[in-house]
């Protein structure tokens, strides 16, 4: 284990975060570390362990959502944040060498759950986000999906590890040995009733039907992807997770903390991860 694994706890907490009284210097390359999301944009810098140097800035995520404005938005979130020396991005849509093959939540009219705009979703196809950003902040940037991110935090690299992310759609990521796999769009295929793990198990989704029947399909979301993969262990994210029933996971099954969204920026960048590229500044 290297001493950057070492250095992130399972759940996305930095073990090296200094504490109060600690004199400690940040290490750097600082990391600018973005949470692209369907409700909201998050970012922070991370220092070289993968702790925050500054608190997280975060903004509603506002529609309709192009790819200039998003990476206006974005340029003006991060300038109040400490000077780093690259960049991590996670996207919710599938992502392969910084380009968006797809963007579901901003291809929309007025965010998740509204009609497609045909406009939209031609601005978004094969937009190269890795290098718009890296040409905003200046920095070298890598983009990827952003359950992929979440689970670069949290992974312990041993064996096939699958990352889920539950909120406002269904998101998954897959490591094999600790390296990111290429990213697969789990959330739009069928799952049941003709519907998909995004439709069934979304935000919207939950509250139309209630916690009780939601976490009966988590449930059965596992032993689908159980029997799918055949994961040695699981990780369930996203804002949630903290809902999902506990008393009925197996021990191969751990609800980490939503932090790794921000946190997992740094992991990004510790190994040359399949289907991530760096677009220079």
């Amino acid at each position: 284990m290297s001493d950057d694994e070492q250095s992130m706890g399972l759940g996305g907490r930095a073990s090296n975060q200094p504490e109060s009284g600690d004199s400690a210097e940040p290490r750097h390359p600082f990391t600018l570390a973005v949470d692209i999301g369907g409700t909201g944009l998050k970012a922070s810098v991370l220092d070289a362990g993968g702790a925050m140097v500054a608190d997280r800035v975060k903004v509603p995520t506002t529609y309709p959502l192009p790819p200039a404005k998003l990476v206006s938005v974005l340029s003006k979130l991060a300038a109040p944040l400490p000077a780093a020396e690259r960049v991590s991005v996670g996207f919710p849509g599938m992502v392969r060498d910084g380009l968006v093959l797809s963007a579901p939540h901003f291809s929309t009219k007025s965010g998740p759950g509204s009609a497609v705009d045909p406009g939209l979703a031609t601005l978004w196809a094969g937009f190269d986000l890795a290098s718009a950003l890296s040409g905003a902040f200046g920095l070298p940037t890598k983009v990827a999906n952003d359950a992929d991110i979440q689970g670069a935090a949290v992974v312990c690299g041993n064996g096939l590890e699958l990352v889920i992310t539950l909120g406002t759609g269904f998101g998954s990521g897959l490591f094999y040995q600790g390296q990111l796999m290429p990213h697969l769009e789990i959330a739009h295929q069928p799952f049941r009733k003709g519907e998909t793990y995004n439709d069934q198990l979304g935000e919207a989704t939950r509250k139309e039907i209630g916690e009780e029947r939601w976490n009966k399909r988590v449930q059965r979301a596992i032993v689908n992807l159980r029997a799918l993969m055949f994961f040695d262990h699981l990780y369930i994210g996203g804002g949630n997770s903290r809902r999902v029933d506990r008393d009925h996971l197996d021990e191969d099954v751990t609800i980490v903390d939503n932090t790794a969204g921000i946190l997992g920026g740094i992991k990004l960048w510790a190994s040359d991860h399949l289907g991530v590229n760096e677009a220079p500044g």
